[in-house]
């Protein structure tokens, strides 16, 4: 089961919509989840002010429709449900998603303040579930697009979460029949014109590229079908990342890296790309 949550915003029905062909490609039932104000679910037809609470589960009632009519309009054959819960959204979401392969969320909701490149839902829940949450932008116009048939980019950092990216990456290309574009980005001096300084260099460059092939090992051969392009790079991983996610049809990150502190639920990289990746991304928690 894959649930997406639906507040009536642009990216949450973006969600929608791509977490119905997501369903397709798994075989799965799609559940189209919104929550509202608990006081507003819970209140008696009895008690002052009735109407209040009527009008607010009235206009849930509508959001989810509008949520199952734009799955509906992907013409799909997915089976789609939609719940009504009580409370905060990140929890409810969360929990919601407890039993899910797939957590869908829109990157920025109706509450959010204007200029936020991402809202407080999507950064509520990932890191806090157990399976990935996948985070759907509204692009604002066609040269910023996502690329559908791009290939699923991965970013590798050698971490036991990046090895938990790497695997949802490679299924998900797999079903997708796209290429697997690995990435791994680090960040240290290519020094030019200092002789006794490059060998150093050079040695710390052929360190991150075995850390690649090393993560790469043994993947081919699960997953003979998937092509598989990997490519290490001298940059900050976020900047990396964000400008190869233009190219992209998902990308795909560990929920914390090799250099987070010990006890972050969400890491630094995979929370900077919340903000700034084009494409849909997909944090991956570890097992």
């Amino acid at each position: 089961m894959i649930v997406v949550g639906v507040d009536g915003s642009r990216a949450g029905l973006e969600a929608v919509g791509w977490a119905v062909h997501e369903a397709g490609l798994r075989g799965v039932r799609l559940r189209i989840v919104h929550v509202m104000p608990a006081w507003a679910f819970e209140m008696p037809e009895d008690v002052p002010h009735a109407d209040v609470g009527r009008w607010m589960r009235d206009g849930a009632a509508d959001l989810l429709m509008r949520g199952m009519e734009r799955a509906r309009a992907e013409g799909l054959p997915v089976e789609v449900e939609p719940l009504l819960l009580p409370g905060d959204p990140r929890l409810g979401l969360i929990e919601a998603a407890r039993e899910a392969e797939l957590l869908v969320v829109g990157s920025h909701g109706l509450g959010g303040f204007l200029g936020m490149l991402v809202g407080s839902v999507a950064l509520g829940v990932c890191g806090q579930t157990a399976c990935p949450v996948a985070v759907v932008r509204a692009v604002p116009s066609e040269q910023d697009q996502p690329v559908p048939d791009g290939p699923v980019v991965v970013g590798i950092d050698g971490s036991s979460g990046g090895a938990d990216a790497l695997a949802f990456a490679f299924a998900e290309a797999s079903a997708r029949g796209a290429e697997l574009r690995a990435v791994h980005a680090w960040s240290g001096p290519v020094i030019e014109g200092a002789p006794h300084l490059l060998e150093s260099a050079e040695r710390r460059e052929g360190g991150e590229q075995r850390l690649l092939a090393e993560a790469l090992t043994g993947w081919s051969e699960r997953y003979p079908d998937v092509k598989v392009t990997a490519q290490a790079v001298n940059g900050h991983p976020v900047d990396v990342l964000k400008e190869v996610s233009a190219g992209a049809s998902l990308l795909v990150v560990g929920s914390r890296g090799r250099g987070d502190l010990t006890g972050l639920l969400l890491g630094s990289v995979s929370h900077s790309l919340l903000h700034h990746a084009v494409c849909p991304l997909v944090v991956v928690p570890p097992r």
